[in-house]
């Protein structure tokens, strides 16, 4: 698979939420709601979660394997450092 496009619809500079991005897939499938987070050591992807009745979170969508998620990351948080760290 492979990243199209990436798109920034909300950017915060205060608090651990740094933006909120859309990502399309080989021109066809579009994942929202990926949130850039402000870790302790270093910004991460979350992926698009959904609160459950017992009050945990659990991901709508993610990358099964560990391959595609470091590229994910990797790719996200380069475009968002030149859109917005430079």
């Amino acid at each position: 698979m492979e990243i199209t496009d990436i798109k920034f619809r909300h950017v915060e500079q205060s608090g651990k939420l740094r933006a909120l991005v859309s990502v399309t897939f080989d021109g066809v499938l579009a994942v929202h709601d990926i949130k850039i987070i402000d870790g302790h050591d270093r910004l991460f992807l979350a992926m698009p979660s959904r609160r459950m009745p017992d009050g945990h979170f659990r991901d709508i969508a993610h990358p099964v394997g560990s391959a595609l998620r470091v590229e994910l990351e990797q790719e996200v948080l380069d475009a968002y450092r030149a859109a917005f760290l430079q």
